[in-house]
């Protein structure tokens, strides 16, 4: 049996009619979209866009639209033995990767997603700011960069997404004269991320505030399968140290390369990504080339996918 390693995408791979296909389609991405109820529905499926990216309701969305994903994955494919599989979400999607392993059901997580969109799109509110992409710069020199654009605001190294892909955050003139002597550096592409605000960052505290207290109305179970968690890049399956490690992502940096590699040298040879888009099958192919990568986003995408995993276990 393949050793299947599930990725959830976090914000900004989102886009007005994620999940439609879906929906349409199959039972079970039925009924998960309809709990998240008609307001959200109606903004997943038809925007404005501008409405879709706000964090209160973008974090629930695609909260909702990976769990549809992966709710009608599970039912046409067994991933229920416990050494063959494991999750790992980016930032927003640790969520799913959790919820997806069993830690919570589906409507707790929507409660808590929602109300971290809440608590995210109130602290950004009150520190303004933004993310952007370096590409094609190593650590210790976007580190560098941040302490020297510091004079301006807060600008932080928050997303480790491979070798030589960081995302920083902080205020709008700080990242914005960060990417400036980034390119200076010799970044082969700077790229403002569609977000709406500094996640990830010191700016975010007061939202991981708030979540530490909203997440003590809620019990966690043992899971099914582990979860490589964001803040420390090692598997966990321990439900009582995960309301800790969820708190303390919120305004410390997702160290994603460091999951990966991490997956990777547990001997996990297939990934497959589940929910909006390839971003994070991008990243894995920045990291290693030689990994089989998988995504299911629709249903086209949900079929090959079952095909490509059929004839993996009978070339073995």
């Amino acid at each position: 049996m393949a050793k299947i390693a599930l990725m959830f995408p976090g914000q900004g791979t989102q886009r007005v009619g994620m999940g439609r296909d879906l929906y349409n389609k199959y039972l079970k991405a039925r009924e998960i979209i309809d709990i998240a109820g008609d307001e959200l529905k109606n903004i997943i499926f038809n925007g404005p866009e501008e409405v879709l990216k706000l964090s209160k309701y973008v974090q629930p969305a695609i909260f909702t639209v990976s769990m549809a994903a992966f709710e009608v994955f599970k039912e046409l494919y067994d991933i229920s033995v416990n050494d063959f599989v494991v999750a790992a979400g980016h930032s927003l999607g640790e969520y799913s990767a959790l919820c997806a392993a069993g830690f919570f059901s589906f409507r707790d997580g929507l409660a808590m997603v929602k109300a971290r969109g809440e608590f995210i799109q109130k602290a950004s509110e009150e520190n303004p700011g933004t993310m952007a992409a370096i590409i094609g710069l190593k650590k210790s020199v976007v580190e560098c960069i941040c302490k020297q654009v510091s004079n301006f605001g807060v600008c932080e190294p928050v997303n480790f997404n491979s070798p030589e892909q960081i995302v920083v955050a902080g205020s709008l003139l700080s990242v914005n004269k960060a990417i400036k002597l980034a390119t200076i550096a010799g970044a082969t592409k700077c790229i403002i991320l569609n977000v709406s605000g500094p996640f990830h960052s010191s700016l975010m505290t007061s939202a991981a505030d708030d979540m530490s207290r909203e997440l003590e109305k809620y019990i966690f179970n043992v899971p099914s399968f582990g979860v490589f968690t964001n803040c420390d890049a090692l598997l966990t399956t321990d439900e009582l140290s995960v309301k800790k490690k969820l708190i303390k992502q919120i305004n410390n940096p997702v160290k994603w390369d460091d999951i990966i590699s991490n997956i990777i040298a547990a001997d996990f040879d297939v990934f497959v990504e589940i929910g909006s888009g390839r971003v994070l099958s991008g990243l894995l192919k920045r990291i290693d080339i030689s990994k089989k990568v998988l995504n299911i986003e629709d249903s086209m995408s949900l079929q090959k996918t079952l095909l490509e995993l059929n004839r993996y276990e009978t070339s073995r």
